[in-house]
């Protein structure tokens, strides 16, 4: 891995994660009842909460908005979650939050897989995406995981990190 990004992972102390296309494949079941179920990787979950017992920050900034997925996002420990936002909105909430918890962007992680995040992932914050991302974001990743997204892309940039940070096996050691 490049020394660079080893480096950049090191002062991480926050991830921030889009949904569709990155905790999920980005493919969507429309049910009669209006509902549109997502699948959720077992291990990205882990992964997140792993982080999150760690004593990172992690918040979920995307614009779908539906019940299901706020409630698989709590059961990982995710309090910090701005579901519903307009899929152009996302700069607005990232620049809030950062100002809120008193962040720089050299600490902070956001992992994005299309041009909705294009913003916030120019922003000098670490880009990361999933390695189907589209090409716009492709170009602009400091990091792309070599899983795609719904598909453990999530998980391979928290253990990415906590590797970096000599943290991955703590529990273990």
């Amino acid at each position: 891995m490049d020394l660079n990004i080893t480096d950049r992972f090191k002062r991480i102390t926050t991830f921030i994660f889009d949904i569709d296309g990155v905790m999920t494949d980005g493919s969507v079941i429309a049910l009669e009842s209006g509902e549109q179920p997502r699948v959720f990787n077992v291990r990205d979950g882990y992964g997140i909460n792993r982080a999150i017992k760690l004593g990172y920050r992690v918040a979920i900034i995307s614009a779908q908005n539906q019940t299901g997925v706020r409630k698989r996002l709590e059961y990982l420990g995710v309090s910090d979650i701005y579901i519903g936002a307009s899929p152009d909105g996302k700069l607005p909430i990232y620049k809030k939050y950062m100002a809120e918890h008193g962040l720089t962007e050299d600490e902070v992680v956001f992992m994005g897989d299309d041009l909705p995040d294009y913003e916030v992932m120019r922003t000098g914050v670490l880009a990361a995406c999933p390695a189907d991302s589209a090409p716009e974001i492709l170009d602009l990743a400091d990091y792309i995981s070599p899983c795609n997204g719904g598909r453990g892309a999530v998980r391979d940039l928290v253990e990415q990190i906590l590797k970096a940070q000599n943290k991955w096996m703590s529990w273990f050691n």
